[in-house]
């Protein structure tokens, strides 16, 4: 797919693999609609970011524990015309054992990191209107990306509501690619352990703290990744239009 002139709707937008995404896309020619929840700043400097690339961009705030403003977003996000482009990357991250896991927590965390996913999928699907997609159009015609996590394919002790959700969320991945397709592709991305900075000196400080020396161990390529990579790796399943439902792991080989 062509990506120039379409428009995409990241969510999460001002984690630092959201904001790398939406930048990339916008170097590859798209207008971008980023969702943000509580980081107003660092959304619209990123928004002047993608502008001074001369792409149009907005930025809409959004909490993906309410369904309702999920649906408001997207009512509100079709400013540059119909997105083509869904990237889930809005996501909760806790660490709670099991003894300190409760019904409101199990519920939190399934509301940002599968509910609402899922719910954008739907709004995704509703406002494309796949029943009237011309068939003689190129195929696909809008692609969907879910940011999933090595823990959801593997998962981790202490961490359970967590990598529960992202593992549901791989299954999403999988179920939309067959539902929606051949109108739209549905890829996933799960990254390993990923640094903001790839600096060297970033490497080393992560790397000597005492859990990442274990975790770095257990890396075959010996190093931790940088949000780069996975915007890449996000860009190659934008790019190809022969691949769908697939999980492309990108954590220097942490899962074999």
């Amino acid at each position: 797919m062509n990506l120039s002139g379409l428009t995409c709707l990241i969510t999460g937008s001002t984690g630092s693999l959201g904001a790398a995404i939406a930048l990339a896309l916008a170097q590859a020619g798209c207008h971008c609609i980023c969702h943000y929840h509580t980081n107003q700043d660092k959304a619209e400097a990123l928004e002047n970011q993608i502008t001074a690339l001369g792409q149009r961009a907005a930025v809409f705030q959004a909490d993906l524990r309410d369904p309702d403003q999920i649906d408001s977003l997207f009512e509100h996000s079709h400013m540059f015309g119909g997105i083509r482009v869904l990237i889930n990357s809005a996501a909760m991250f806790v660490r709670r054992p099991l003894s300190e896991i409760t019904s409101e927590s199990i519920r939190e965390m399934l509301a940002v990191n599968l509910t609402a996913p899922l719910i954008a999928c739907r709004n995704f699907a509703t406002y494309l209107d796949l029943n009237q997609v011309d068939k003689l159009i190129q195929m696909p015609c809008a692609k969907i990306i879910n940011l999933v996590d090595v823990g959801g394919i593997r998962p981790w002790a202490d961490y359970a509501e967590y990598c529960s959700s992202k593992a549901a969320l791989i299954a999403v991945t999988k179920s939309l690619a067959k539902e929606l397709a051949p109108a739209v592709t549905v890829n996933a991305v799960a990254p390993g352990i990923i640094l903001p900075d790839a600096s060297v000196d970033a490497q080393a400080d992560f790397g000597n703290m005492p859990d990442n020396q274990k975790r770095l161990a257990a890396i075959p390529i010996g190093r931790f990744g940088f949000a780069a990579e996975i915007v890449h790796a996000v860009l190659f399943l934008l790019s190809n239009d022969y691949i769908t439902g697939q999980v492309l792991q990108v954590d220097g080989g942490r899962v074999i």
